[in-house]
């Protein structure tokens, strides 16, 4: 006798939306989401979809109401809780645009709680768009499955990152100069990695991160780009300390 497949199937399209979710909800999408199902996807009244708003879970919906630039949904039951997810920070130095938004989307993939750009001396990129990294952990977050997006916030000086964090979380600091091992450094429990610009950080900079009680982490013996070094350490820790095990 064949297997019962799973319901609702994984094809189904998935959707963040910012309303809070519960059964028997209706759903006003805006006019960029009924234009992606609508135009796009082809999908009309009476299509099932998966939606998720960061905090309820997972559910699936049903599409109520379609019109040319409007839709309706209509929530029905939950498919799945809110994903836990270990409390790890990514804070790294903004590169070029299309290696940041890279960054950005990976990370949400492997599990980041919180994305924090960092300013260093040697940071080249003047200006970060958060809306349009918040757009790419969105997009992210619905095709790899999550049911939480990365909270993304505004760019911060590196020395006010390094005083103020709570001193309760661990922060781990790539050090191109040298460091501690991945494999006996990572431990559970907040935690914050902090990943430098291209060119690493300045004498200065590596003085007071230590200062702060940043422990020094080693990347191998390889010289890595910034954004390349922020993904692996960020895997490393999943492996190592995080929900990979």
């Amino acid at each position: 006798m064949p297997a019962t497949p799973a319901w609702p199937p994984r094809s189904l399209p998935r959707l963040f939306v910012s309303q809070p979710l519960a059964g028997g909800a209706a759903v006003e999408l805006d006019a960029k989401q009924a234009n992606y199902l609508g135009n796009v996807l082809r999908l009309g009244a009476g299509a099932e979809l998966l939606v998720f708003d960061g905090l309820s879970g997972e559910w699936l919906a049903r599409i109520a109401e379609a019109g040319r630039k409007r839709m309706t949904l209509s929530v029905e039951r939950k498919t799945r809780e809110p994903e836990s997810i270990p409390d790890i920070w990514l804070a790294f130095a903004p590169v070029k645009r299309a290696q940041t938004d890279w960054l950005v989307e990976k990370a949400t993939e492997l599990g980041a709680a919180r994305l924090v750009p960092v300013m260093t001396q040697r940071t080249i990129a003047e200006r970060v768009r958060l809306d349009r990294l918040e757009s790419i952990a969105i997009e992210a977050a619905e095709q790899c499955g999550r049911t939480r997006v990365p909270q993304i916030v505004e760019p911060v000086p590196l020395r006010r990152f390094a005083e103020d964090l709570d001193p309760s979380r661990h922060l781990y600091f790539a050090d191109e100069t040298g460091g501690e091992p991945l494999a006996s450094s990572f431990r559970e429990g907040p935690t914050a990695i902090l990943v430098g610009p291209e060119g690493g950080f300045t004498e200065e900079e590596r003085g007071f991160v230590r200062g702060a009680g940043a422990s020094a982490i080693s990347l191998g013996p390889r010289i890595l780009r910034a954004e390349t070094a922020a993904l692996a350490a960020l895997s490393a820790y999943m492996a190592l300390a995080g929900d990979w095990r």
